[in-house]
């Protein structure tokens, strides 16, 4: 399901116009594609902060300012200040809505794993899987069923039921989810050792005892 964004048309700017830009709660971005020129924009940052919290994969209708119709996008790239990791640029990737396109779903996990019942720890190897889909079958996540797997058990990519009209793009042979046994405490016999240290002290001292001149 797609969501709505808003974006203003903006001319190229200076770095000093760019932080002026951020100071008025708004990030630069950029919006391309096979049916239409680049065109630089600016977001919104809070409207966009909501869309990621949703769904970063998401087919976005990008409402851009000047322009009658919205355009069908995703996220292409998210780039982040590296000291605050705060958003500093986004580009967007029209899609065209009639032809396939590949695409991150993330996996959403149903059930309780009996291995976890008997101790096992449940480990998730992978939280998205890759997809190739008509942009209106792209789900906003995928469920998978853990409930049976017990102990030292692995789930695998291949495993994932899709639902019709999705390929999954994902290695089959990659581990989504795996129960760990738990690793067992050696217990260190701490009073068979004393008594032994012990038995050695009292043998030594019994030693020297007799060695010595009466």
């Amino acid at each position: 399901m797609a969501v709505s964004l808003q974006a203003e048309v903006r001319k190229e700017a200076t770095k000093s116009e760019i932080k002026q830009l951020r100071s008025k709660g708004k990030i630069p971005a950029v919006v391309y594609g096979k049916n239409m020129a680049n065109t630089v924009l600016s977001i919104d940052l809070k409207e966009l902060q909501v869309v990621l919290r949703q769904n970063p994969h998401a087919i976005i209708d990008l409402a851009i300012s000047g322009s009658t119709k919205t355009q069908p996008v995703m996220i292409n790239e998210i780039q982040r200040n590296p000291l605050n990791r705060e958003l500093s640029h986004i580009d967007f990737h029209q899609i065209n809505m009639d032809e396939p396109i590949k695409t991150v779903v993330a996996l959403e996990f149903i059930g309780d794993a009996v291995g976890v019942h008997e101790g096992g720890i449940f480990q998730i190897q992978m939280h998205n899987i890759e997809i190739r889909c008509m942009p209106n079958q792209v789900p906003t996540s995928i469920q998978v069923e853990v409930s049976s797997l017990g102990l030292g058990d692995n789930l695998h990519v291949s495993q994932i039921v899709v639902p019709a009209g999705i390929e999954m793009k994902s290695d089959p042979n990659d581990i989504v989810v795996t129960i760990l046994v738990p690793q067992k405490e050696t217990e260190t016999p701490v009073a068979a050792n004393h008594e032994e240290r012990v038995g050695e002290a009292e043998t030594s001292s019994e030693a020297a005892t007799v060695g010595q001149p009466s």
